[in-house]
């Protein structure tokens, strides 16, 4: 899989990658006056229509973000954003899309092998079956109070749609070289899981479960926040969606993925703390029927895949005008 992405960086070393110079202008009190409007306005619209979860909504969020930051930079400054954005963020609305048919192409749809994996590593049983029989609740309800560690798991879940952009916006204001090679990574492991989705349409256990090939679990995903009241709004992507898309878990996948990233760049000894968020995403996915285990693994080998890739690809491209300058 060759790791491209639609943003352009120069050839060669890509610290040439042009963007405008580093904000340097916001005073600390004009940007807390700003950030404070902004928190408040996003606590509002997430209490009335929903965390935003939606590509487009996240994006428009995040660049309201850098303009909050950099409140007193130029108008140039802030529609580089767009300039910059505007190409990953329509692959990934084009990625969300081609997802969402990919269960209407006719393909048989895989049930049982997950299953049998899944038995094999929980002795006989399913470890989504043994997570819900000890931490559920029996019955296990969808509408039963949640426990404190299920606000915690959903929390980590929600986090999913938002994290892999964040840290693109915060790579934006600091590095852009960074920000492609970040966006590179994101937008590879999204497509690169398309391409098995397509391949490969397999059933949740969730949907196993209801369809009666497996013991009975529920999906209770959002059950952690089922007292907060957030609702779903989707801007743009309203209605898209893949039930059958869960081979490999994209959900793990971009969570080892920030956190090999992290681990990577980083030079803290602290750097290792960042291994706990994919061990909680997956522990998350597999305790709320959303994922088996073996989707889990299969999405951190599509992140190995990745980062190993995009790494190999880049400095190969980087190799170039060094061996061109010495002929």
């Amino acid at each position: 899989m060759r790791c491209v992405t639609q943003v352009e960086e120069a050839p060669g070393n890509s610290s040439t990658y042009p963007g405008p110079a580093p904000a340097r202008r916001t005073r600390r009190g004009p940007r807390v006056a700003a950030m404070t409007a902004y928190a408040v306005v996003l606590a509002l619209w997430s209490q009335l229509l929903g965390v935003p979860n939606d590509t487009v909504q996240v994006f428009l969020w995040l660049w309201l973000a850098t303009i909050a930051w950099n409140v007193q930079e130029p108008r140039r400054h802030h529609l580089q954003f767009l300039r910059d954005w505007w190409p990953p963020v329509l692959g990934l609305v084009i990625y969300f899309y081609s997802r969402g048919v990919t269960d209407e192409l006719g393909l048989p749809v895989h049930i049982t092998m997950p299953i049998r994996v899944d038995e094999w590593l929980g002795g006989g049983t399913t470890p989504t079956e043994h997570l819900q029989a000890a931490w559920c609740g029996d019955p296990c309800l969808r509408d039963s109070a949640p426990r404190w560690y299920d606000v915690a798991l959903t929390t980590v879940y929600a986090s999913h749609f938002v994290t892999g952009l964040t840290l693109a916006a915060v790579l934006w204001m600091r590095s852009r070289p960074e920000w492609v090679r970040w966006m590179r990574r994101y937008l590879a492991i999204n497509f690169g899981a398309l391409v098995v989705y397509i391949l490969y349409p397999m059933a949740p256990p969730w949907m196993a479960s209801g369809d009666g090939y497996m013991g009975e679990v529920t999906r209770i995903t959002s059950r952690g926040w089922a007292d907060l009241g957030l609702g779903r709004f989707d801007l743009v992507l309203q209605g898209v969606g893949n039930p059958v898309a869960a081979m490999p878990s994209l959900h793990a996948g971009i969570a080892f993925l920030v956190a090999g990233y992290g681990i990577v760049r980083l030079r803290s000894p602290w750097r290792w703390v960042l291994v706990a968020y994919p061990l909680a995403m997956s522990l998350a996915l597999v305790y709320f029927a959303e994922h088996y285990v073996i989707d889990v693994v299969a999405g951190a080998l599509l992140a190995a895949l990745v980062l190993a890739g995009c790494t190999w690809w880049e400095r190969r491209q980087d190799r170039g005008p060094a061996l061109r300058a010495g002929q």
